[in-house]
């Protein structure tokens, strides 16, 4: 089981793509190298995001500057979790 870097916050985004462009958005999230994590899901989003943060850095404008100006995105969830078991 993967476990969770000392002292960081964890989180996952789900994310809508525009029609056909889940591979491009993926390639952009792994290029930019801020995901630990990227898979593509079947349902209301196209792709969820793992993400580890410094505790000091504000997870609602990092997703806003690095996650949502990715060209191809129309909608993301933020999921902020607690622990791991």
């Amino acid at each position: 089981m993967p476990v969770k870097p000392k002292g960081m916050q964890t989180f996952f985004v789900e994310i809508k793509c525009k029609l056909g462009k889940t591979y491009e958005v993926a390639s952009a999230l792994a290029d930019a190298e801020i995901a630990s994590e990227i898979y593509s899901t079947a349902g209301n989003y196209d792709i969820i995001a793992k993400f580890h943060l410094d505790p000091d850095v504000d997870i609602g404008h990092f997703v806003a500057q690095k996650v949502q100006t990715i060209p191809e995105i129309l909608d993301t969830r933020t999921m902020i979790t607690f622990k791991a078991f």
